[in-house]
């Protein structure tokens, strides 16, 4: 009886009162997915490949990441909107496919509300203001006066149109009240790189990217968003320490499940995911890369995601960005 009720709730659903509970007892019960909406190698693939990692340890299932890059964050995340509600295919969300394309994107295939199911939240990032050493700046204060003493003659880097480093570098602009170019590239290595090489001069930078070019005196770094300064970093202030409180925008990185998704798999997953991300040695690869744990409940999830959508919507509108 019980291999026949698992077969309805994988092939679409049981009318049963007690399927849900059968489920969860054998969930996972084959290979699970977590799709990574963008390519190999970034912030959103390293935390997923981490918590992928620990998960197929503790199951003894295959924990697959699968990268489906694409329309900014676009594809792989309507691929999981899309999916069976079954706990099988799972999306590792991130504030610019959920609560930044909404706003960026004219028809955008998913509702970043409606369509999913939030499981955790798992990892919180600042974005880092850096600049290349030629800069006569050391201070957030300085890069202000600079830009405003030469409006137009700076230049910012981002990895691309409507990411995160683009906007808030135009809320730093909108509050700081300066004049700096945009200089958009298709991703954050070749934005990295032009900054090391002296083509541009400033980049609101994710810490995964900048961090190991800090680290080597090849970057300047003035400033971080977020509450706290980082542990890798304790002599940078954040904006607010600073003298820009309203210059406040942090990534954060969470795992999904398509809506309908069962509640009891979702209380399952949950309690797994902030189990892995209590780990020492999770917290420490993560901090190393300037990355915090922020564990949650589904619901608390939920709020942040719907907070975020209010925030970005204004930022969006303000820089006047669109959809590539």
């Amino acid at each position: 009886m019980r291999s026949i009720l698992r077969r309805r709730i994988v092939a679409g659903g049981i009318a049963s009162a007690f399927a849900p509970a059968v489920f969860a007892q054998a969930y996972p019960a084959r290979p699970v997915r977590i799709i990574v909406p963008f390519a190999p190698g970034g912030g959103v693939d390293i935390i997923t490949r981490m918590i992928a990692e620990k998960l197929q340890l503790a199951w003894g299932q295959a924990v697959i990441v699968e990268n489906r890059a694409g329309g900014g964050g676009t594809i792989g995340t309507d691929a999981v909107a899309k999916a069976v509600p079954n706990g099988y295919t799972l999306l590792m969300g991130y504030v610019g496919n959920l609560a930044i394309n909404p706003w960026l994107v004219a028809k955008l295939p998913y509702d970043p509300v409606k369509d999913f199911a939030p499981v955790c939240l798992t990892t919180t990032a600042p974005s880092l203001l850096v600049t290349h050493p030629s800069l006569p700046v050391t201070t957030a204060k300085e890069l202000v006066a600079l830009a405003k003493a030469k409006p137009g003659s700076l230049s910012y880097a981002s990895s691309g149109n409507g990411t995160v480093g683009h906007l808030v570098a135009e809320m730093f602009k909108s509050v700081t009240g300066t004049d700096m170019v945009h200089v958009p590239y298709k991703g954050n290595p070749l934005a990295v790189s032009d900054l090391l090489g002296g083509h541009v001069h400033v980049m609101f930078s994710a810490p995964s990217a900048a961090m190991p070019f800090v680290q080597k005196k090849q970057l300047r770094v003035l400033a971080v968003t977020g509450t706290h300064r980082l542990p890798e970093l304790p002599d940078t202030p954040t904006f607010a320490e600073a003298g820009y409180p309203k210059v406040d925008a942090s990534g954060w990185y969470g795992v999904m499940a398509p809506a309908g998704t069962p509640k009891e798999i979702i209380t399952l997953l949950n309690k797994e995911l902030v189990r892995i991300m209590a780990l020492s040695d999770i917290k420490d690869r993560l901090a190393a890369l300037g990355y915090a744990v922020e564990s949650s409940t589904p619901e608390e999830f939920a709020q942040i995601i719907k907070a975020d959508l209010v925030k970005w919507r204004e930022v969006v509108r303000i820089s006047g960005a669109k959809s590539d």
